[in-house]
């Protein structure tokens, strides 16, 4: 199992740089994994792979502006990411987070974001990480959502504008703590969702906050000696209860985004039910992974050589998937966070 297993050709200009000028405009490939077909559609026909009965589980996370732009007492411009608050809750807040200026930060420097707004680095912790805290007049995150920029992907070749601070938000975003956005919620509109109840689906939610770990790189040849990184997650009383009555009566249960499929994963137990509950979710899914809860999966194409390729892989089949994307890629699909769709059955 060699990371060069997980590798494809993409052209640069296929990846995504702006949403579709409409959520639900974008493109569609549909995988059947018992016919082990492909079909190219719009995302609106995604409303014809379903059927009453069904359970779709959306990742309601929200993704919070957790770029912080300042200067420090000399005038240096420094970046503070948020990645993750301290596990002990604090007042001043306290948070995890990467740093950027032209010099190395020390323990104890002050940056100013706002005229009430500041930060003071307490100590370097499990590089590349400092804890920071965080001093602010009013609400923090209120004063976040003021000054911070939203954490466009590194693919995304530009800075974030207004329109983004919608568009890389699902309609459904509610809890507040994800650095990246559930990328195939993204696609949604409040008209499907209410079609999809309409037609006798049930739509339930969980919460995952996405870290950066979504973008790191995988380091090593032999992906099984890979370690993710901890996400937060949490999944409801009524969601666990719903899903587990669908598993038993044989009904389909449809993973909205790799984030949706991980948290359910990360919660099943070994007779293959889903217990509710919060934690950590550690989960590395590649191929030899057998799914316990998810039947079908909504994504958005991945990066190669990606932990969420090789998830996918482990879904469909390394090489369904590989055949998959050429076909994608041959037939001008848009790629990555604001790229196509693809629903694997």
């Amino acid at each position: 199992m060699q990371l060069n297993d997980f590798d494809f050709l993409l052209p640069d200009e296929l990846i995504a740089q702006y949403p579709a000028a409409q959520r639900d405009a974008s493109r569609l490939l549909c995988l059947d994994r018992q016919s082990n077909t492909v079909e190219s559609g719009q995302f609106a026909d995604i409303l014809d792979y379903f059927r009453s009965g069904d359970v779709l589980v959306i990742n309601d996370t929200k993704v919070i502006p957790a770029r912080l732009l300042g200067q420090k007492k000399t005038g240096g411009k420094v970046e503070i990411f948020l990645v993750r608050r301290c596990p002990v809750e604090t007042d001043p807040e306290e948070w995890l987070c990467l740093t950027k200026s032209s010099k190395p930060i020390r323990v104890g420097t002050v940056v100013e974001f706002a005229a009430d707004f500041s930060a003071e680095v307490l100590e370097e912790t499990e590089a590349p990480y400092r804890r920071v805290r965080f001093f602010c007049s009013g609400d923090f995150m209120q004063k976040v959502d003021s000054v911070g920029h939203l954490p466009l992907p590194p693919y995304i070749k530009r800075s974030d504008e207004l329109g983004d601070r919608s568009r890389y938000q699902t309609v459904f975003a509610r809890e507040q703590g994800a650095v990246a956005a559930p990328t195939a919620g993204l696609h949604f509109t409040e008209a499907i969702l209410q079609k999809l109840a309409a037609a006798g689906v049930k739509v339930l939610n969980l919460t995952l906050h996405v870290g950066l770990g979504t973008f790191l790189p995988v380091r090593v040849e032999d992906i099984r000696q890979h370690k993710m990184h901890a996400e937060l997650f949490s999944i409801p009383e009524k969601t666990a209860r719903e899903v587990n009555s669908a598993k038993n009566e044989g009904r389909r249960i449809f993973a909205l985004g790799t984030t949706s499929a991980r948290a359910l994963e990360t919660a099943a137990t070994a007779g293959g039910l889903l217990a509710a509950g919060s934690g950590d979710s550690e989960i590395f899914i590649y191929p030899g992974y057998r799914f316990k809860i998810v039947d079908a999966l909504i994504t958005n194409f991945h990066l190669p050589k990606s932990t969420l390729l090789m998830l996918v892989s482990a879904f469909a089949g390394r090489d369904f998937i590989l055949s998959a994307y050429q076909q994608a890629v041959a037939e001008r699909f848009r790629f990555f966070s604001y790229g196509d769709c693809m629903l694997i059955l």
